[in-house]
């Protein structure tokens, strides 16, 4: 009975506190709280994802190292195999491995943006971001090619991030294909038997960049929409961005992405 009196004692001076905040925050400015859901810029949204998921990390390589420390005593006193003793280390191993990449892409987002001009672009010059597709195949064809053909890895990853999220089965409604969606006569163009083959499909994408790339001196916003709408649709319109929602979306996004500041024609 003591506790029960007790329990609701606590119970309205909990509540009571609640309704008064509730009230004063009923109480605030729409205007007030418009402003603190405004939208973050593209940079500070990485930012802010790289740090929720660096503290998810880390907690898994605590959580990890925790249970290894257990699991070492248990080994040592014969209640565990060889092999599961050593599982938790590989896993424990794999976690802090995690924990420093996405500290090199932290420290990476930090930095300035890099400035690509004309000459620099077409030079090849490679960006210095922290990038991967999940794929050690595919991150090293998107490093080979652009290293051959003179365009920035970088720019290469986030334009096939925007054409196929790394699918390199995926299919257009309008009949693009593969990892960087050629066309079927852009593929036949630059010589692509098999728009799904992983090799070809960067090839031939990081072939047409390049060439549209010094189409458009080193525009890189005209590259892209001309990849996305054709060249001929960048040149109708006296060699700007087509007035395609479609197109303005997709060069938009990728620059926000690739960050970098259009250079000047």
């Amino acid at each position: 009975m003591v506790l029960s009196n007790l329990f609701l004692r606590f119970s309205k001076a909990v509540l009571l506190p609640g309704f008064v905040m509730i009230a004063l925050f009923s109480a605030v400015p729409a205007n007030a709280q418009e402003t603190s859901t405004a939208p973050k810029d593209a940079k500070t949204e990485l930012k802010s994802s790289l740090n929720d998921l660096s503290s998810l990390y880390q907690k898994e390589v605590d959580r990890l190292a925790k249970q290894q420390e257990q699991a070492k005593g248990l080994f040592n006193d014969g209640l565990i195999s060889r092999v599961e003793f050593e599982n938790g280390e590989k896993s424990l191993a794999d976690a802090r491995t995690k924990v420093e990449q996405i500290t090199k892409e932290i420290a990476a987002a930090n930095q300035p943006a890099p400035v690509l001009t004309t000459d620099n672009m077409i030079a090849g010059v490679v960006s210095s971001a922290v990038w991967s597709t999940g794929n050690a195949k595919v991150d090293n064809l998107i490093r080979y090619y652009g290293n051959q053909y003179g365009v920035d890895p970088f720019l290469i990853y986030c334009t096939m991030s925007q054409e196929s999220s790394f699918s390199s089965g995926a299919t257009s409604p309008k009949g693009a294909m593969g990892l960087m969606q050629l066309m079927p006569g852009t593929a036949a163009r630059y010589g692509v038997t098999n728009p799904y083959d992983v090799g070809q499909s960067i090839m031939g994408g990081t072939r047409y960049l390049k060439d549209l790339l010094k189409m458009f001196n080193g525009r890189v916003d005209l590259a892209l929409a001309g990849y996305n709408a054709g060249e001929g649709a960048v040149m109708k319109f006296g060699n700007n961005i087509p007035p395609y929602e479609e197109t303005r979306n997709y060069v938009k996004l990728i620059l926000k992405r690739y960050a970098v500041k259009k250079p000047t024609s």
